[in-house]
């Protein structure tokens, strides 16, 4: 219980800091200079597919969470974990477990194709760290994967990738981004 309580307070304060930022940017936001092109509507169709990817990741993340995959202090500093019982939920997340490279591969590569038709808007901050946040994961996730890693390193990668409150600040950091240029 004590680690729910962490997370909610980080969540709140990460909140609480956008919330602060986004009234401070929202009646100096930039003028809406979007133009409806072509690209630009493929660029949210790849925004949302973006979105839908990036639910899949952090759902199997909540998924292991919710059926005693680990404590929520083990997700924060993860560890290794048994499966859970119920055959459906483990059937689902060996599916997730088994696609989530592809899935993590699929989110970075849609969400930079997003930024680039779209624009990035770096005159909100939001979207740069959000850019940051998805690449810090992709690299880590990366050193994960790839067969070269050292151990300490992976093990490092590991601690840093498998942590949930980097999800947490790109959900929120992007709603707030997107309703400063979305009216």
């Amino acid at each position: 219980m004590k680690s729910l309580k962490s997370i909610v307070l980080f969540a709140s304060s990460v909140f609480l800091v956008s919330l602060g930022y986004f009234l401070a940017m929202y009646p100096n936001r930039p003028e809406d200079t979007e133009d409806e092109t072509f690209l630009s509507e493929i660029g949210e169709v790849f925004g949302t597919l973006g979105i839908w990817a990036l639910v899949i990741i952090y759902g199997r993340t909540l998924l292991k969470m919710a059926f005693a995959q680990g404590g929520l202090a083990q997700r924060l500093v993860p560890e290794e974990y048994g499966v859970p019982s119920l055959p459906p939920v483990k059937a689902v997340l060996n599916f997730l477990n088994i696609t989530h490279v592809y899935v993590g591969i699929a989110a970075i590569a849609v969400i930079v194709l997003h930024i680039a038709m779209v624009g990035l808007h770096a005159k909100i901050l939001f979207f740069p760290v959000v850019l940051a946040l998805v690449l810090w994961q992709g690299v880590f996730g990366f050193f994960l994967t790839w067969r070269f890693s050292p151990h300490d390193l992976k093990k490092a990668s590991y601690v840093v990738h498998a942590q949930f409150l980097t999800g947490i600040m790109i959900g929120i950091f992007s709603v707030f981004g997107h309703l400063l240029i979305d009216d």
